[in-house]
């Protein structure tokens, strides 16, 4: 089993949660999915800090997850299920 470390401001996993519906304890699912597909994400990744995206199964249905590495954590920032995460993540398998 995959042990991973996350952690998130429990600010925006509230905002997350009105906008989206999921909240970042539920986001941690995608990463369980043994077919996930880790992203980049070159939009929001800067030279200071590199940002990612992961999309896996969980839930009924395909989970986007926005997060970085930070200092030995996963740090996520948005989470929600979107169709482009969904159609990335069909089209890969």
């Amino acid at each position: 089993m995959l042990s991973f470390s996350f952690e998130w401001d429990s600010r925006k996993d509230h905002l997350n949660q009105e906008k989206h519906g999921v909240s970042f304890g539920e986001a941690q699912g995608a990463f369980l999915d043994d077919r996930r597909i880790i992203a980049k994400d070159l939009k929001h990744s800067t030279a200071k800090e590199q940002r990612y995206f992961c999309f896996g199964s969980h839930g009924g249905g395909i989970l986007t997850v926005r997060f970085t590495h930070r200092d030995g954590h996963i740090r996520i920032f948005g989470a929600g299920y979107w169709t482009k995460g969904k159609t990335i993540y069909e089209q890969t398998h």
